[in-house]
């Protein structure tokens, strides 16, 4: 008895030792197994470790970017200003990207007060922290906190709250496009006529696009420069003489490029410039634009336009992305019968049928259609392309309203403006498929909203069918264990 009793506690014993043995063989499979995983993962570019569920994709690439940094054969340098520990944790996301995607891209991380004299030779001084500079060969491009940030304080006085966006894309984006580009389109802005100035933020828009931009006074020099790939005339208060209308329409017709955008005149008129766009079977409708329909106008008000959006290469981005267009106050623009063959007008933007233009103006007394108005439907924005031979063509666009560039009505629709402005601009300049039209993405907080009935269910199921479950299962396999 005693000799059985020593051979069961001996085979008890060697027992338990194999386990344990097994027991940790396991253990140690298991954790190196899960190291190699990591390492592994680790080196996986983010893009294919990391999920974005936000729903404005926060934190992925738009398909303009990939398209710029898939292609992209130089060596791009992103220094991160920053002090060590306090990294913007969204920024990093996003560079993360950018170096998962393309391994010419890296991300060097410098603080400012360690490495003084390495501002120096970008000639920049007192940057702030979890900023950027982009740099490819000569050029690089400084991002301060403003382009990467996006505030909106539309709502500021009235709700004591304001929305913060996050235009990090756009700006990483537009800065690697502009280091790695030879050569950057430019745009003369025309002046000497009493032309409105553009905002600041439609000239950081232009920059954006890597569109190189000078003033220029047709009345000092002989021709429009040999470097000008477009011009602009925004919003003359006084006609352009005759000399510059021989040097506009010479620059034209030889391939040139223009962008006109007008208001309807308080007094006098034109009479030059019309000849300049009656050339190309185009003139501008007297009186200012009445809208009848009220499914085309806004804020209550019949003057604020909001036009069809007609498909066109400029409209389409906008259409898919369901943005829309507002002209406060428009004049419209009538296309002739008798364009030349060789050139096609477009409208882009068209009011409804109900639309109808007042003779009386600025001066009108009412709203309602009055005798000797003109009755719609308006073109209150089109595109003009003459085809000069195989190689060579003349791209014109013509907007009615000088509220096109209106930073307030911009903002009341999400910025669907600039971004038909900046469809505009490079479609005039023939590089359309280069436009960086990347949205700011908002960073407010967003909540999950339920019905009643909805969250009647949620309620049972968290604290009634899943706790029960657990019960059920539980029950089970105590009895199981109990039986065995």
């Amino acid at each position: 008895m005693k000799s059985t009793n020593h051979n069961e506690k001996n085979s008890g014993a060697s027992r338990s030792l194999r386990i344990g043995t097994y027991s940790v063989v396991a253990t140690a499979v298991v954790l190196a197994i899960v190291i190699l995983v990591n390492v592994l993962m680790a080196s996986l570019p983010i893009s294919l470790t990391a999920f974005d569920v936000t729903s404005d994709q926060l934190f992925s690439l738009s398909e303009q970017s990939k398209a710029i940094v898939d292609g992209l054969d130089k060596d791009v340098t992103i220094y991160w200003l920053v002090n060590i520990g306090g990294e913007d944790a969204t920024i990093g996301t996003l560079l993360d990207q950018y170096v998962g995607r393309n391994g010419k891209i890296r991300v060097i991380k410098k603080d400012p007060e360690e490495s003084p004299t390495f501002l120096e030779q970008y000639s920049l001084t007192d940057v702030e922290y979890n900023t950027l500079i982009v740099e490819c060969g000569e050029r690089f491009r400084y991002l301060a906190s403003t382009d990467i940030y996006q505030y909106d304080f539309t709502n500021y006085y009235t709700t004591g709250t304001y929305e913060t966006s996050f235009a990090g894309e756009s700006a990483v984006t537009s800065a690697i496009d502009y280091c790695i580009s030879e050569e950057l389109p430019k745009l003369y802005l025309l002046t000497g006529h009493g032309e409105a100035e553009l905002s600041l933020s439609f000239e950081s828009a232009i920059e954006r696009e890597n569109i190189e931009t000078e003033t220029l006074s047709l009345l000092t020099v002989e021709a429009v420069p040999a470097d000008a790939d477009a011009v602009m005339l925004y919003a003359p208060e006084t006609d352009i003489t005759a000399t510059e209308r021989n040097m506009l329409l010479t620059y034209l017709q030889n391939g040139g490029n223009m962008l006109l955008v007008t208001d309807p005149l308080q007094a006098g008129s034109l009479t030059n410039l019309d000849e300049v766009m009656s050339y190309y079977g185009v003139s501008p409708q007297t009186g200012v634009i009445v809208e009848g329909s009220q499914n085309h106008y806004s804020w209550g008000n019949p003057l604020n336009l909001m036009p069809n959006l007609i498909y066109h290469e400029i409209t389409n981005p906008l259409r898919d992305g369901g943005y829309q267009v507002m002209l406060p106050i428009a004049h419209g623009i009538i296309v002739s019968e008798d364009v030349p063959s060789s050139v096609t007008v477009s409208k882009f933007l068209t009011t409804s049928d109900s639309a109808y233009s007042k003779l009386a103006g600025y001066s009108m007394t009412t709203y309602s259609k009055e005798d000797g108005d003109v009755e719609g439907p308006f073109g209150v924005a089109v595109a003009i392309e003459e085809v000069l031979d195989e190689n060579m063509s003349t791209n014109i666009v013509w907007f009615g309203s000088m509220s096109i560039l209106d930073d307030e009505v911009n903002a009341q629709i999400s910025g669907g403006n600039e971004d038909l402005f900046l469809n505009s601009l490079n479609w005039v300049l023939d590089q359309e498929e280069s436009s960086l039209t990347i949205h700011a993405k908002s960073l407010s907080y967003e909540y999950l909203t339920m019905d009643n009935q909805a969250a009647l269910i949620f309620t049972i199921l968290v604290v009634g069918i899943v706790p029960l479950a657990y019960l059920v299962v539980g029950i089970v396999v105590m009895v199981r264990r109990r039986r065995k």
